[in-house]
């Protein structure tokens, strides 16, 4: 960990609770929360499924390399990255130097159930969608575990539990 910027970055899999266990992480610690998603949609003016439409899976990757790289350099913030975010190298290195990576696990039947129905996940639009879960997983799984300080299981726990436990790690590992 980085610790001039007191950075923590959240990562994992769509589903795994990273905008949800940030805000209350955030509120607990007293620190500006971020969705890496949500300042992408704020530049462009449109949701993240109109940037894929529009510029491919490559072209919002850049957008979010461009996102990560900027909000990396800010302090004593808890930022929720894009599931996709640890694809590239850069994105990678910018969150492992510059904060304490926490890597939401959740297995890819518990994010199936957690995504059915939800509108705003363009990968999951185009086939069977808890078996891209599972093939996102497996490209994903160990590039999330390669940059993380943290792993926390998100199975069972509510939100405020999740958040606790991951002070708790915060404490120990200071």
């Amino acid at each position: 960990m980085n610790s001039t910027t007191n950075n923590i970055f959240l990562i994992g899999l769509m589903g795994a609770g990273k905008s949800t266990v940030g805000k209350v992480l955030a509120k607990k610690l007293g620190r500006r929360f971020l969705d890496a998603d949500h300042v992408i949609e704020e530049r462009c003016g449109v949701k993240i499924p109109v940037i894929f439409e529009m510029e491919g899976e490559e072209g919002f990757r850049k957008r979010e390399a461009q996102a990560i790289r900027e909000i990396t350099n800010e302090n004593n913030i808890v930022l929720a990255t894009g599931g996709g975010a640890v694809l590239l190298p850069e994105n990678r290195k910018a969150l492992s130097e510059q904060g304490t990576v926490i890597y939401l696990h959740a297995n890819p039947i518990e994010l199936w159930h957690r995504t059915k129905g939800s509108e705003g996940r363009p990968l999951l639009r185009n086939g069977d969608a808890k078996k891209i879960l599972e093939n996102l997983y497996a490209i994903r799984d160990p590039l999330y575990r390669e940059i993380a300080d943290h792993v926390i299981e998100t199975g069972k726990p509510s939100v405020n539990q999740l958040v606790n436990t991951l002070i708790m790690q915060l404490e120990l590992s200071a």
